[in-house]
């Protein structure tokens, strides 16, 4: 930073890698980790290609060494200068020139390093030696063999890094390592801004900032010393720019500065996401020391918990008003980290956005993601629900344990606070549940260290570094100390009765949690995902030894067909069956979601398991590894439409139906609602009607309705003693003015024995639109190209027989496109034509 005393020197050199012990040296990227650089170097196969995993991990049977040249200039009289590695995954030891000036044991952490009166004037030599993690946890796990998911590797529990890298019931045993984040080499005179914390007072139309900046003196970069009104020589001013670029200073080492008519950040859906740019600059004696810049929304944040007439409440608050939570559980990208980058992530974000997630899900069995993941949740309107890095697992809190995971929570703390996003820290994933159930437990002191880490450790950190964010223990929880942490009526809830449980997706309908954080359906991806790890036709089966090596949780290519003959017909082709497993995953997860808005206010949150993939394998994400949009996706943008009309039908799937017995009655009727989950009062007018098979009507009605602001509005129940459940159908629609802003179709017998007629689907192609055709009623009506990579405006949607207009907004990739060649990519995806199919096709 030019003018400043405390300067930041990026390294950008030349970096090289090998395996520890061998004489070639290859060319590395940094950041980036070992297993992307061995792959670049063609000295690993391809990790994710038929059952490659098994190389891949035993390649981390070894130690890698990474190593630069860099010119350096000698520390002057009084200058300190430090090392700063802001990721490096795991366990290593670090060199300059030759002396070994730290090691590290924590991915999760930033480490710096004294390195005053090491470097030389010229040419210097970094080396960073990365040791096994294999070694590391199997030692480790001899010495205590403490417990975990059985997903994972024996000792994963050990070592702090992402457990997920050792194996999940969605992930491969993939253990990645190196420098993921970037290297800086620090040189200051006067030390540097340590932190700005920054408590928002909302009052009278106008926010006051309170600000909270700390330093580090040079000599101790872990030391914090607020800057205050004291006479040593250190102030700092603040600058605040508003989105229209108004700017407002305040000098003096302010405590607070006033913004009159302020913007207020609101989850997408609700408003809109303005956010001011934020720089503090640091001085000693009138000399610019340091500066700090970030963006921040004007917002108030918290949980609305109260008594109420069903228990508890448990509510996202964001300025006031109680927002009801429409999103997914966020995963680690990729198991070769090194992949992840500001691009791939904004395209997975920007395509919760277009399906009107307001929330995500920080899961805690991977790692903190980057800077850019939640600066583009504040762009984008997303809340984020941040686990704090610890899964279904316990621990031994020792001494250095302790201290490890301290510096893990001040660090990420103080890196992510100031986030308009960042809506909740959470302790941990599913360990209140299973530690209460005695599972992975094997002596007494680890249920003390339980409570002592997630409701002493952590809120200790938190009342000091963010006690304006709320806390919660763990996910699921009733607000901790194991008081029934699964309770329905209070906290969050992961419902898996319908998945693990086996449970008819109307089992959804029994439960009104308070806030659904984990509930999912299994699926497989696309077929053009599955060629990317197998191209052999002999491997085009779900029971191949290759696709149950891409399918992580025991049995489930086989529940899969359970819940398939439940539901559907039995597909005699295998891309057939792909499709069919979508549309299962689909409707099991409306099932749920709908249910959960139409009772908006009792229950606030759906977050699905999950939203995306680390690899190409049969799971429970929205988008697979490749970017593409599977049939749920596409489902989510329908049931998180901010004002959106649902069908609660009465029929053989909530009956359980047993057409054998004797006397097998049931209700056949409907009962539709609108839920707005926006500040605006909406008059919609729901029409619907009882409909043949070929989509002709029998009887038509419809009904204005004034739905408010953020609130669900039932219509009255009808009744339909009289259908032909096996040929008859009703189609809804709710239309704000002249728009059809939601629509959707319900049928009184178990689909697998609707008397679909052939649709005798067709499309002809209109500019950017695909306008499909239909002679009949069509359930799950799927566009494909080839390639199966586009993404569209709708997709896998019920339609009654006319035309549907379809727009075309982009490519399903995980590579970065160019979009000045829209037009061509547009015509690229169309050239080999349209493949169209509905739920008629399974068959």
């Amino acid at each position: 930073m030019e003018g400043f005393t405390t300067k930041k020197q990026p390294f950008t050199t030349v970096w090289k890698m090998h395996t520890a012990g061998d004489v070639q040296w290859y060319p590395a990227q940094v950041p980036g980790t070992v297993y992307t650089d061995l792959l670049r170097n063609g000295q690993m196969e391809d990790p994710f290609w038929k059952d490659n995993e098994y190389k891949a991990l035993d390649l981390m049977e070894k130690d890698y060494e990474y190593e630069t040249v860099f010119e350096g200039v000698e520390a002057q009289a009084g200058e300190k200068q430090w090392l700063r590695f802001e990721g490096l995954d795991t366990i290593c030891d670090v060199y300059l020139n030759e002396e070994k000036i730290g090691n590290t044991y924590n991915m999760h952490r930033t480490w710096e390093f004294d390195v005053t009166g090491k470097v030389k004037a010229g040419e210097n030599i970094l080396r960073v030696y990365f040791h096994s993690p294999l070694e590391y946890i199997k030692e480790a796990y001899e010495k205590q063999p403490t417990h975990g998911s059985e997903d994972a590797m024996d000792g994963f529990v050990h070592i702090r890094k992402a457990h997920c890298m050792f194996g999940w019931d969605w992930g491969a045993h993939l253990p990645d390592a190196g420098i993921f984040r970037p290297v800086y080499l620090l040189t200051m005179t006067e030390g540097r801004i340590d932190s700005v914390y920054i408590r928002q007072e909302h009052k009278e139309g106008k926010v006051t900032l309170h600000f909270d900046v700390s330093r580090n003196p040079k000599e101790d970069l872990r030391k914090e010393i607020r800057v205050g009104k004291e006479a040593d020589g250190y102030t700092y001013e603040v600058t605040v720019t508003a989105p229209d670029g108004t700017k407002i200073t305040a000098k003096d080492t302010p405590e607070d500065l006033v913004i009159e008519q302020p913007k207020l950040w609101w989850p997408n859906g609700v408003g809109e996401q303005p956010l001011y740019e934020v720089n503090v600059t640091l001085a000693k004696d009138g000399q610019p020391v340091d500066s700090w810049t970030r963006k921040i929304g004007l917002r108030t944040m918290t949980m609305d918990i109260h008594p109420d007439e069903w228990g508890e409440s448990f509510a996202h608050q964001v300025n006031g008003k109680d927002i009801f939570a429409m999103g997914a559980d966020y995963i680690p990208e990729d198991h070769l980290l090194g992949r992840v980058t500001p691009e791939t992530t904004r395209k997975l974000l920007e395509q919760c956005k277009a399906a009107n997630f307001n929330a995500v899900r920080v899961w805690g069995g991977g790692y903190y993601p980057e800077d850019w993941f939640y600066d583009l949740c504040d762009e984008l309107g997303l809340m984020v629900w941040q686990d704090f890095m610890f899964a279904c697992a316990v621990y031994d809190l020792t001494p250095d344990f302790e201290a490890n995971i301290r510096e893990e929570f001040i660090d990420n703390v103080k890196r992510l606070r100031h986030h308009a996003s960042l809506g909740l820290w959470c302790g941990n994933n599913e360990m209140e549940l299973f530690v209460k159930q005695g599972e992975w437990v094997t002596k007494p002191s680890e249920v003390r260290d339980y409570l002592f880490m997630y409701e002493r450790v952590i809120p200790e950190i938190l009342k000091k570094y963010d006690p304006e964010t709320f806390y919660w223990p763990a996910s699921p929880s009733s607000g901790g100390c194991f008081d029934d942490p699964s309770d329905p009526n209070r906290g969050d809830v992961h419902y898996w009765e319908v998945w693990h449980g086996n449970k008819p997706f109307s089992d959804y309908r029994n439960y009104y949690f308070r806030y659904a954080s984990e509930f999912g359906f299994q699926s497989f991806p696309s077929f053009e995902t599955i060629k990317t790890f197998t191209d052999d036709p002999a491997d085009w089966n779900i029971f191949s030894y290759v696709m149950e090596k891409h399918q992580r949780n025991a049995g489930a290519n086989g529940k899969i067909l359970n819940y398939l003959q439940q539901t559907f017909r039995y597909p005699t082709e295998f891309t057939t069956l792909l499709y069919a497993s979508q549309m299962l995953q689909a409707e099991a997860i409306k099932y749920g979601v709908e249910h959960f808005r139409r009772n908006r206010g009792r229950c606030m949150g759906a977050i699905y398991w999950q939203l995306n993939d680390c690899w190409p394998v049969a799971s429970w994400a929205s988008v697979d590894y490749e970017g593409r949009w599977k049939a749920l996706h596409y489902y989510a943008k329908r049931f998180f439409a901010p004002v959106m009309v649902s069908c609660e039908e009465q029929n053989w799937m909530t009956a359980e139906a047993n057409m054998n017995r004797e006397h097998f009655e049931y209700e056949k009727s409907i009962r539709l609602n609108v839920t707005n989950e926006t500040l605006e009062e909406k008059k919609i007018l729901v029409k619907w009607a009882l409909r043949n098979a070929d989509a002709s009507a029998v009887k038509a009605e419809e009904r204005e309705v004034t739905v408010p602001a953020l609130s669900s509005v039932w219509l009255d129940k009808e009744e339909y003693p009289d259908v032909d459940v096996f040929s008859q159908y009703v189609s809804y629609e709710a239309w704000d003015g002249d728009t059809c802003i939601s629509e959707g179709s319900a049928i009184f017998s178990y689909p697998k024995y609707f008397r679909y007629l052939d649709p005798q689907l067709s499309y002809r192609i209109e500019g950017d639109e695909i306008v499909v055709s239909a002679k009949a009623y069509a359930k799950g009506v799927e566009i494909l190209n080839a390639s199966e990579d586009l993404i569209l405006s709708d997709n896998y949607f019920d339609m009654n027989a006319g035309e549907k207009r379809v727009k075309i907004l982009g490519k399903a990739s995980r590579k970065v496109e160019d979009p000045a060649d829209w037009e061509n990519q547009v015509k690229e995806q169309l050239a080999g034509g349209l493949n169209l199919r509905s739920v008629y096709d399974i068959r």
